[in-house]
């Protein structure tokens, strides 16, 4: 079965495991660890997968992206720009005005409050601006 097959009989939360597991140096536990934060921080959260491999969270709107590459774990949020980010987690994506990211590399710690924060300052985002559309 080719990539396309699976994906199409697979949900998003079995194709994000698999991608977890797959990652078997540092990035699957950081992707791991990510996901409990994003799913204990919204218990409403829905998982989708999109562009061909991307794990994605969303609630009342896209919430942020998990994305893994070779030197690092990237969470891009969509409308981080219009977020509260009091502890400084963004770190990528700054420039743009919609967007903005934190790159996880490894050996970083993952401050569990802030980014269940960040989170949740998403979610409240998408309801505020869902309501106005």
């Amino acid at each position: 079965m080719d990539q396309a097959q699976t994906e199409r009989t697979q949900s998003p939360s079995e194709l994000i495991d698999a991608r977890i597991a797959e990652l078997v140096d540092w990035r699957g536990d950081m992707l791991a660890r990510v996901r409990a934060v994003i799913r204990e921080a919204d218990p409403d959260v829905v998982e989708e997968w999109k562009w061909r491999g991307v794990p994605v969270w969303s609630h009342g709107g896209l919430i942020c992206t998990g994305e893994t590459y070779r030197q690092v774990v990237k969470m891009t949020f969509a409308k981080g720009a219009s977020l509260p980010d009091p502890a400084g987690l963004f770190n990528a994506s700054l420039k743009g005005n919609t967007r903005r990211a934190i790159d996880i590399h490894q050996g970083d710690r993952l401050d569990r409050e802030a980014l269940g924060a960040l989170i949740r300052a998403a979610v409240a985002h998408n309801m505020t601006t869902r309501k106005r559309a």
